[in-house]
């Protein structure tokens, strides 16, 4: 049985008030392909005081779930059978006014992205009100002091001036510290949690769960966490169910699914999980015959198998990059904005955001550039890129294969452009939708390499998106058709359709489950050792860095603090930022 009662956990006769349980809950979506069925006979029950998460990949029902909680599906989207109690209240039988004293009132929810949930024509003040005013017995003063208090006690400076701010003028932690305020400004039974931390930092995640622990401990609250992140599920949660096609296929305590996990999609799931430990091995597939199947079916033969390599091996290949020639040379990089004229139109004085950076990279190798968010890492890839040569003032020396990069113009630039490509954090927005995916693949090649026939770009595209593990058919569809990871695959073949000498990765993995993370690090791996290209790879994923990384590059408030070997810097790290960074890891 899937059900997992508090009862059942082991409470005993002393145990907590059962706040929320799902019997038998089933969920359909109508499409064009037919109806399908996303949640099937789910069954789940969280007490007051605990966190239970719901961990899974993209697509496996876990946000459908909590949209069926609410009754907020889709138009497509209907629940077909099953229960969902609130303490003593089924909310399927409830009317949609009942059901609007229910949502913010008694269930708060925290969505994934905050500067899409947040009102961008609205004050915070007003965001925070609105919900006082429709579920709180607050009027007049009292609802500006409390919405002020729930800013100060979710940790935003100045709360009183700041109410007036919009969410604009809030960085992306801030924002989501403002979502939890408006989540729990009625003081919820059950606070959902939907990938609460994905898009944000160790430091600020760090943060965050912090905070939710310190609200969960003072108003007994019921959290559903949604997330794929296993790390951050070990360090809070009671209890996990493990969601798979819509399914449950397992519910346990924390610690046991951690220790001893029974089920083979939890031992894959976790396996999955880039480690120091793991560098050199492939993570998409737990079992050797496993990894020489997707080996067969990314089109790789002995570059994807090398990816098994002995520590012998990988140290001879580190001797020879550290050998090489670098590739990329960056000295005393800077990036300004100048501010908008001050009193009487006296030009105000620049903001820096990047401030004497040095660095290099060479061919075969990757370079981590780590950091907290505005500490100036993308910023510095853009710099590269020449994407900010309208908006900033660049200082400074870049050179690629030997040539100025930033001050190189017409056909000289055309052609470093073709030696420096980026995979953006999100596929969702760097694809045109209105382009087929072999249209945009050709684009890139058309306007960097004119010289090849429209024959010869089609040929390219197709094994290049063979190469990447896509169907064969993809040219012919558009990005929406896609999943998270497949579009992410697309991005990687539209950087490679140029034969790149260095490949910027920019978060490309942030908001990808593990498995499918799993699968496009082995892809970066084999297309490095395959094309011997340089990567600067931008990411706040210590795992990650961990897994794919030669050398490690930590920036903080513009500068680069620390530098050196990955091992050295993880082992031994000296910088107190780095110190500080790495303690704010969550591990398994």
């Amino acid at each position: 049985m899937n059900i997992l009662e508090p009862q059942a956990a082991g409470a005993g006769s002393g145990s907590p008030e059962t706040v929320v349980s799902i019997r038998n809950l089933s969920v359909q979506i109508a499409s064009d392909a037919g109806v399908q069925e996303a949640v099937k006979s789910l069954q789940l029950a969280i007490a007051r005081g605990q966190t239970f998460a719901l961990v899974g990949e993209s697509g496996c029902g876990k946000s459908m779930t909590a949209l069926a909680l609410l009754r907020l599906l889709p138009e497509a989207g209907r629940i077909v059978s099953g229960e969902i109690h609130l303490g003593q209240v089924e909310l399927n039988g409830l009317s949609e006014q009942g059901m609007r004293g229910v949502r913010g009132g008694q269930v708060g929810i925290i969505f994934q992205e905050p500067s899409t949930s947040l009102n961008p024509v609205m004050t915070i003040g007003q965001q925070l009100i609105e919900t006082l005013r429709a579920h709180t017995p607050y009027r007049g003063e009292a609802l500006a002091e409390r919405a002020a208090w729930w800013l100060k006690r979710v940790g935003i400076p100045e709360a009183d001036r700041r109410l007036h701010d919009y969410p604009f003028q809030f960085s992306g932690g801030q924002k989501q510290r403002i979502m939890i305020a408006v989540a729990l400004a009625a003081e919820p039974r059950l606070l959902i949690a939907d990938e609460p931390t994905t898009a944000l930092d160790v430091t600020v995640q760090a943060q965050i769960l912090d905070l939710l622990a310190d609200i969960q401990k003072e108003m007994g609250l019921a959290i559903l966490l949604i997330t794929h992140d296993l790390a951050v599920v070990k360090n809070v949660a009671d209890y996990v169910a493990l969601m798979r096609a819509g399914e449950i296929v397992v519910t346990v305590d924390a610690a046991t699914f951690f220790s001893a996990p029974s089920h083979p999609y939890a031992r894959q799931l976790l396996a999955a999980i880039p480690t120091f430990a793991k560098r050199g091995r492939p993570l998409s597939a737990a079992e050797p015959d496993a990894a020489a199947e997707r080996a067969n079916a990314f089109g790789a033969t002995s570059s994807f198998e090398a990816t098994s390599a002995t520590q012998a091996d990988a140290a001879a290949r580190q001797a020879q990059v550290a050998g090489a020639d670098p590739v990329l040379v960056v000295k005393n990089l800077s990036v300004s904005y100048s501010r908008k004229g001050g009193f009487w139109g006296r030009a105000a004085d620049p903001v820096q955001i990047v401030d004497d950076v040095s660095f290099d990279v060479r061919a075969g190798e990757t370079l981590a550039l780590l950091g907290e968010s505005g500490c100036g890492k993308t910023t510095t890839a853009k710099a590269l890129l020449r994407l900010l040569d309208k908006q900033a003032a660049v200082g400074g020396q870049a050179h690629l294969h030997g040539q100025d990069l930033l001050t190189a113009r017409g056909s000289r630039l055309r052609q470093l452009r073709q030696a420096i490509q980026i995979v953006f954090q999100d596929p969702y927005a760097s694809l045109d939708p209105r382009m087929l995916v072999g249209e945009i693949l050709d684009e890139g090649i058309a306007a960097l390499r004119p010289d090849r026939p429209r024959t010869r770009r089609t040929a390219q595209v197709r094994s290049l998106l063979d190469r990447v593990g896509l169907p064969k058919n993809t040219a012919q569809r558009y990005p929406h058709e896609f999943s998270g990871g497949q579009r992410q695959r697309v991005a990687i073949a539209r950087a490679l359709a140029v034969e790149p000498a260095v490949l910027i990765c920019d978060e490309p993995t942030s908001a990808l489950d593990v498995s499918v993370q799993a699968q496009i690090l082995d892809l970066l791996r084999a297309l490095q050792l395959e094309f011997n290209i340089a990567y600067l790879f931008i990411t706040h994923n210590f795992g990650v860095v961990e897994y794919l990384s030669d050398r490690i590059a930590i920036m903080h408030q513009g500068k680069i603090v620390e530098a050196g070997a990955t091992e050295a810097v993880l082992a031994a790290p000296r910088h107190g930022e780095t110190q500080r960074l790495l303690a704010a890891v969550p591990r398994l």
